[in-house]
């Protein structure tokens, strides 16, 4: 028995280890010259701060130990030593100084945004990021795109989540590499913080209000992040993938958008002289809801109110055409509901309208076309 005893601890031991020398306990380095500059301070720190901590605790033990009153050691009767007191005064002077020179370099590189060669605007959003490109007419939202089923944990328990569960979007940020790119950082709603650990950069979103950050990445790659501020119900659903190109594959990013951009928009000028069945306005408008409103309206249509009020039978879904558009369009002020104009199709918006004012017993028998939507858009 000793000896199977001995053999399973040897084992636990090893996969101890094994699992050990995987973590990461330190800061990580980081892809940038700023980021790097950040582990060099806080390494330095560090060691400071631990020769410190062992001299300090090491004299304290031993005078603990050697001059303890037991031992019939007495007590100095001198009251005060110059000669000390200049010591014990310069020298946390020197330390920081010497933490303080690096570290005041390492800040005024951070703040550093002018000559940038891209501009990028970030809005955050609940739960969402906007990223409009300076100069480039691109601009586009990035959405966690990890299945709700998923993270609800309503899929058979076969599925496998992956190393990145969480932490994908169906539309990264794009940005060259060896260029400077200048972040302007806001938000449309609450306080967001926009956290890429990679970049060194952890910048605030505040309504009203632009902050900047900058970076310059040498080397093409994925990098991930998290919205850093607690915003509200679903806060960890709002990851930041930002994808690293060379300056050629980035020039080729740029013409594939901007013809996405073209084939959009010859879409939605199509669409406004088409019209859709009942049958494929419900298909498309329940797959549009479940994307975008089911987190909070539920699946249900019952809301979580008040917070996030009902759709089944609510004055909404069941009044006014023009009102429900507009509120989809241009969302509703000191409320948690969003802005869709710039999110979705007219399509989208048809559909979705039509799906929340036939769903869930309000048949209103109404249907909405992308006509309609455009209509009520004009007029703003």
């Amino acid at each position: 028995m000793g000896k199977h005893k001995l053999i399973l601890l040897m084992l636990v031991s090893v996969v101890t280890n094994v699992a050990w020398a995987d973590t990461q306990l330190n800061l990580t380095k980081g892809v940038t010259a700023v980021s790097r500059d950040v582990y060099d301070l806080h390494m330095l720190v560090l060691y400071i701060c631990t020769v410190i901590g062992i001299l300090v605790f090491g004299i304290m033990f031993w005078s603990i130990i050697f001059h303890r009153k037991s031992k019939g050691a007495k007590p100095a009767d001198f009251h005060e030593s110059t000669k000390v007191e200049i010591l014990w005064t310069a020298i946390p002077i020197v330390l920081l100084i010497a933490m303080a020179i690096p570290a005041t370099k390492t800040l005024i590189a951070m703040e550093d945004n002018e000559n940038s060669d891209v501009t990028i605007q970030i809005t955050g959003s609940q739960w969402k990021w906007h990223y409009k490109y300076f100069d480039q007419d691109i601009e586009y939202y990035s959405v966690l795109s990890t299945p709700r089923e998923q993270y609800q944990n309503q899929q058979q328990t076969s599925v496998v989540k992956d190393e990145n569960y969480l932490l994908e979007v169906d539309k990264p940020l794009v940005i060259p590499t060896n260029k400077k790119v200048r972040f302007l950082i806001t938000s449309d709603d609450v306080i967001h913080s926009w956290w890429v650990p990679a970049f060194a950069i952890k910048q605030d979103a505040n309504p009203g209000f632009i902050n900047e950050a900058w970076t310059r990445v040498d080397e093409p790659g994925t990098y991930r992040g998290q919205c850093a501020e607690l915003c509200g119900k679903d806060h960890g659903f709002m990851p930041i993938v930002v994808e690293v190109k060379s300056p050629e594959d980035y020039d080729i990013w740029l013409t594939e958008q901007q013809q996405r951009i073209a084939q959009a928009a010859n879409a939605e000028q199509a669409s406004l002289s088409s019209s859709m069945s009942k049958e494929e306005l419900m298909q498309l408008g329940e797959t549009t809801y479940t994307a975008y409103c089911s987190a909070c309206h539920q699946i249900t249509g019952l809301g979580l109110p008040p917070a996030f009020p009902a759709l089944k039978g609510s004055a909404i879904a069941t009044g006014t055409i023009k009102d429900h558009i507009d509120i989809v369009i241009n969302g509703k002020a000191g409320t948690g509901m969003q802005a869709y104009g710039k999110q979705l199709t007219l399509k989208e918006i048809a559909a979705v309208v039509t799906y929340e004012r036939n769903a869930w017993g309000n048949n209103t028998g109404d249907l909405v076309q992308s006509a309609d939507v455009k209509a009520v858009s004009g007029e703003q």
